[in-house]
């Protein structure tokens, strides 16, 4: 009996032995990672040097492969470090200590310059100094991303800081200079009103590579009336014929306002009727329902195509005839199949499609431009290249003289459209092209004057957040927030230089860009990489927006999927949730504000909050 006591303890021993060897080891790995970032922690902000130390010690963490560690500490009763990013040491030497002392040894840590509560706290004033104060109902805070009303809409404005918006975000790749600083002035107007804080970030619009324009289409307008499943008409179609003076000028009603460029209009009366040849040869009779100095409105019950020069003739009149005026030219696309060619170029002024004989042989294949055409000179054959977001993709086969020859390798079985300034990824190619472009050092001066935050769009190096700091202490905003996009697979990859860079300022803060960033990394790898971007930045102790899709199918119809709302109690993980804009914005500010308030109980980072359950 004694000896199979004795045998157990033994066992017993050496099972702790190995454990403390192992994690000595780990510990003894942590504190030299300490020496590579000693050198930049002094660079950072004082607010972040414990991050910047902390930062070091979970990467050294993460170059072991600890699983069959954890599960034995897990058996012992102990924490298997699976929740130590915000306190990688403090958490190690604890379980350090707590395994001597299950082993009967005396054991005492150097104390470590990162208490274990410290670090959550560090999140907080950091989150904090970027974010502004979390609202009272709840941690995590909303950004919502502005449409165009909003610079005319103030009640707009006013509806989503009453609902719960925390950030608003103005993204300078869209509207312009003037819109910005209506958006800017309304928001400060509800801030006022409401008694809500509400921060403005204002996101540079970057290099973002989109295909050029393409030839345009025909200058043709179908208008056609509304029928039942029969047929049968039970709206018919309704225009509005403008003097070609005013054709530019705001509508006055809902009917589609086509120009006249010959004929007299103020002759027309109600009760006319006007015939026409369509561009299909069809015959084809309006009738005017509405008459007056601005325009006349009228109404047919056939399908009806126009287009620029069409006649439309009045019966029994001399002279009585109208002729359209320029139609804006339909957008042309280019449709794709798998295994078909495309050259990207850069010397294409307008894309075409592909070329053909009268008997559809092949010529040539399609051609399109880019709005980067220097990113040519960077890549290279076998690399990859996406479009529009992911839906079409192919293989690079060849590079010369500014062309590069492509392959269509993914594409819908149908084929898939292509249009201009769909956005373009080359997710393999070493791009050496800036992150701040001419565009975005031209809105700096509006930026920096109005924003809290500048998000800085598709930054790649620790060199592009230099140049970014470098202009705006030019500008005297020394202080405004910094949040950097990761939406590359080179961003992902820098991620930790990046970060440290960051650290420079005390208003600093990382924005998971799921959008580029799937396609960039591929869609089946995106779970796994918003994952590490949460760990990594919670080591760092640097805030997190978690944006691009959520609760779309609200904010765009009214009603969510099940899933989104699902990816939005996600969102709890981070530091704020960005909502981009649709119809139904404010309901889905509403929504989420809900979710999010309810996760807080249950969810705080990677920890389940094991709050009292009140239905068992």
């Amino acid at each position: 009996m004694n000896e199979g006591a004795n045998s157990l303890a033994a066992v017993r021993a050496a099972r702790l032995d190995e454990l403390i060897r192992r994690l000595t080891e780990i510990r003894g790995a942590l504190t030299e990672s300490e020496a590579a970032f000693e050198a930049l922690r002094h660079e950072v902000d004082p607010s972040y040097r414990k991050s910047a130390r902390n930062l070091a010690h979970y990467i050294a963490l993460r170059r072991h492969d600890i699983r069959a560690l954890q599960q034995e500490l897990a058996e012992w009763g102990l924490s298997s470090l699976g929740r130590a990013e915000a306190h990688v040491m403090a958490t190690l030497d604890a379980v350090l200590a707590a395994i001597h002392g299950i082993a009967g040894r005396s054991w005492e840590a150097v104390p470590s310059a990162l208490a274990f509560r410290e670090g959550n706290k560090l999140l907080r004033e950091h989150t904090k100094a970027l974010l502004g104060p979390a609202p009272p109902n709840r941690s995590v805070r909303i950004m919502v991303t502005m449409p165009t009303e909003a610079a005319s809409d103030y009640a707009l404005v006013r509806e989503l800081v009453s609902r719960g918006m925390d950030c608003m975000r103005v993204n300078c790749a869209y509207d312009g200079p003037q819109e910005w600083e209506a958006m800017a002035a309304h928001l400060e107007q509800a801030r006022r009103e409401v008694g809500r804080q509400c921060r403005l970030s204002m996101d540079l619009a970057g290099p973002k590579l989109r295909v050029g324009p393409l030839d345009p289409g025909p200058e043709v307008i179908r208008i056609r009336p509304r029928r039942d499943v029969l047929g049968k008409v039970l709206e018919p179609a309704r225009i509005r014929l403008v003097p070609l003076a005013l054709a530019d000028a705001p509508p006055v009603s809902d009917r589609v306002a086509i120009p006249v460029s010959a004929g007299d209009l103020t002759s027309l009366r109600v009760g006319d009727r006007l015939d026409c040849v369509d561009t299909r040869g069809r015959s084809r009779r309006m009738v005017v329902t509405a008459s007056g100095p601005d325009g006349v409105e009228l109404e047919c019950d056939r399908t009806t195509y126009l287009a620029s020069g069409t006649e439309l003739r009045r019966k029994r009149a001399a002279n009585g005839f109208l002729r359209i005026g320029r139609l804006p030219a339909l957008e042309r696309s280019l449709v794709l199949r798998r295994g078909d060619p495309i050259i990207l170029s850069a010397k294409c002024a307008l894309g075409r499609e592909a070329e053909t004989d009268d008997d559809g042989n092949a010529l040539g294949p399609a051609v399109i431009g880019c709005t980067i055409p220097e990113v040519l000179g960077d890549v290279r054959p076998g690399e990859r290249v996406w479009f529009d977001d992911g839906r079409i993709g192919g293989l690079i086969q060849s590079v010369a003289d500014g062309e590069a020859t492509i392959e269509i390798t993914h594409a819908a079985v149908a084929g898939a459209k292509l249009r201009a300034n769909k956005g373009i990824n080359l997710p393999d190619s070493d791009l050496r092209i800036a992150s701040l472009t001419p565009k975005d050092l031209a809105d700096l001066p509006v930026v920096a004057a109005r924003a809290d935050i500048v998000g800085m769009s598709f930054v790649r190096v620790p060199a592009d957040i230099e140049a970014l700091e470098q202009h705006l202490s030019r500008l005297g905003r020394r202080d405004v927030g910094v949040l950097l996009k990761i939406e590359t697979r080179k961003a992902f990859d820098k991620l930790p230089s990046l970060v440290l860079a960051a650290m420079r300022r005390r208003a600093a803060g990382v924005m998971i860009a799921r959008g580029d960033l799937a396609v960039e990394c591929g869609f089946e790898r995106l779970a796994e990489i918003q994952e590490e971007i949460l760990w990594l930045c919670e080591a760092a102790h640097m805030p997190v927006v978690w944006a691009t899709q959520v609760l779309e199918t609200l904010a765009k119809t009214g009603l969510p999927s099940r899933a989104e709302i699902t990816d939005a109690a996600m969102g709890e993980r981070a530091e704020c949730v960005m909502l981009n804009k649709g119809p139904h914005l404010c309901d889905a500010v509403g929504a989420l504000d809900n979710i999010l308030q309810r996760m807080q109980d249950h969810q705080v980072k990677k920890s389940a909050m094991l709050r009292k359950l009140k239905r068992w």
